[in-house]
């Protein structure tokens, strides 16, 4: 798997393409969220990029050594995965609002440039590794909704 950057113009932009050809009757290809919730706990993942605090468990710190090459890794995220509860989104989401949300949390990642980040759950993370496993998620959840 090629390694994306969502700091790569190129990558920034495809991912709003492909945000733009979701609508509200898109229908998952697995999992349980509706395309709101997925844009919404997109729009909450993203946000953690930006700054917004992360309330990692304890647990999640101790496991941190097997977490971070797991998901750091040159492959694809597991279908069905667990998620925090801070990205579990149980409402129904406004579709045009969390796609607006997100766009804008994107916009800002964009517009505040490649820079590392002390990750509360994975620990230290070069601006590649933030950009990477940014675009890594949102491509997740986009394959899912078939786009």
């Amino acid at each position: 798997m090629y390694r994306q950057n969502l700091f790569d113009e190129a990558t920034y932009v495809a991912i709003l393409e492909r945000l733009n050809k979701l609508t509200p009757s898109s229908r998952p290809g697995w999992g349980k969220m509706a395309v709101g919730q997925m844009l919404a706990h997109c729009a909450e993942v993203q946000d953690v990029y930006n700054g917004k605090p992360l309330r990692a468990p304890v647990w999640m710190k101790l496991f941190r050594p097997m977490l971070r090459p797991m998901l750091l890794a040159d492959k694809d995220f597991s279908r069905n995965a667990p998620t925090l509860d801070q990205f579990r989104m149980e409402d129904p989401e406004d579709f045009a609002a969390q796609r607006e949300r997100l766009v804008n949390s994107l916009r800002t990642m964009h517009a505040l440039g490649r820079r590392p980040m002390n990750h509360p759950m994975l620990g230290m993370l070069t601006s590649d590794d933030v950009g990477w496993i940014a675009w890594k998620h949102l491509d997740h959840h986009l394959r899912q909704f078939g786009v």
